[in-house]
C-alpha cells in the first residue's frame, strides 16, 4: 500500500475533526496511515474552506485554523484549475456540480480511491469511490 494515493471526501476529514461517532475509527486509521507514510492522501482546496465553515459552531476560528494546518501537514492539497471547472461543468454523468469537481481533483492529484461514504456520489468518477472500512480491509492484506 506504500505507493497507494487516495483522495478524501470531506465527510471523512469532518469525521475525524469532529470525533463523530461510529465514523472516527475508521477517519482515524487513514490519517494515521498518512501521517506514518503508509500513503498518500490528498483533499480539495474546496473541501478546506467548506470544513472551516462547517466547524464554525464547534470550534473558534483559532481552533479551526490550527486543525486544517494539522491536516495541511499531513496530505496535500488540490486546487480545481479553470480546465478541471470546465470538464465538470461539461461532464453529463455527475448531477451535483462539487462532487464532480471533487473527482476532477482526485484524478489531477492521481488518485487510486476516493475514500467517502457517500459512494453512490462519485459513482460516475474514473477514480474508484470506496468506503473507509473497505479500504482499511484493503491495507491489511
Amino acid at each position: 500500500m506504500k505507493n497507494t494515493v487516495i483522495f478524501l471526501d470531506t465527510n471523512i476529514v469532518i469525521d475525524y475533526l469532529q470525533n463523530r461517532e461510529p465514523f472516527v475509527k475508521y477517519a482515524r486509521s487513514i490519517f494515521e496511515l498518512c501521517a506514518n507514510g503508509k500513503i498518500s492522501a490528498s483533499i480539495s482546496s474546496q473541501s478546506i474552506t467548506d470544513i472551516f465553515y462547517i466547524l464554525r459552531k464547534d470550534f473558534t476560528v483559532s481552533e479551526r485554523k490550527d486543525m486544517l494546518l494539522d491536516i495541511c501537514i499531513m496530505i496535500d492539497v488540490v486546487g480545481a484549475d479553470k480546465t478541471m471547472v470546465v470538464n465538470a461543468l461539461m461532464n453529463e454523468k455527475f448531477d451535483d456540480l462539487e462532487d464532480c469537481i471533487q473527482a476532477e481533483c482526485a484524478k489531477a492529484a492521481g488518485a487510486d480511491y476516493i475514500i467517502t461514504r457517500n459512494i453512490k456520489d462519485f459513482a460516475s468518477s474514473s477514480i474508484k469511490p470506496i468506503l473507509p472500512e473497505d479500504f482499511l480491509k484493503l491495507t491489511e492484506e
